[in-house]
């Protein structure tokens, strides 16, 4: 890592801000997303790390991963799809549910949004326990997606996600905390 990509990301880290949220400590990251200088740094360096990927598709959860996902797949020239909670997709879909770090969630995805084979990069926020992005995986992986990647703004090395979803996929973080 050159040292202006060190100071690049000590910048990022230093614009967070924690709060508690429902008894867990909340990363929040809108003071990134307001300012369009970091912003758009975030997007460019996940772009940069990716783009030697052969991606057609970004796939995000709802609603933090949107903000990241969209433009990220803007920027490499990608299709997007969404992953949402369920009741909020207006076609036949495919639902699963899981076990968050505060409360259980059910989301899913349009059962026609990735084709068999299709190669498909997950985008989200915050890399925790893992059962978020665990749980996308498994619905793309139902749908017959070839998941070329893992991709996230935030890392929580302490909770050791990655160990959690395992050694078979590239996991790229911008910020290890």
């Amino acid at each position: 890592m050159s040292k202006n990509d060190a100071k690049q990301k000590n910048d990022l880290k230093d614009k967070l801000r924690s709060t508690n949220f429902k008894g867990v400590c909340f990363w929040d990251i809108t003071p990134i997303l307001k300012d369009p200088t970091y912003f758009r740094q975030v997007i460019q360096q996940l772009a940069e790390y990716f783009k030697t990927k052969k991606i057609d598709v970004i796939v995000s959860s709802e609603a933090r991963g949107f903000i990241i996902g969209a433009p990220l797949a803007y920027e490499l020239g990608v299709g997007f799809v969404p992953i949402r909670k369920k009741g909020k997709l207006p076609f036949d879909c495919i639902n699963l549910t899981y076990e968050k770090e505060y409360e259980t969630d059910t989301i899913q995805i349009q059962e026609d949004a990735i084709s068999k084979g299709q190669n498909v990069l997950l985008i989200d926020d915050l890399l925790a326990t893992g059962g978020t992005i665990k749980a996308n995986i498994n619905l793309v992986e139902k749908l017959g997606g070839n998941i070329v990647g893992l991709g996230f703004l935030i890392e929580l090395e302490y909770l050791d996600g990655r160990k959690f979803i395992g050694n078979e996929f590239d996991v790229f973080s911008l910020i290890q905390l």
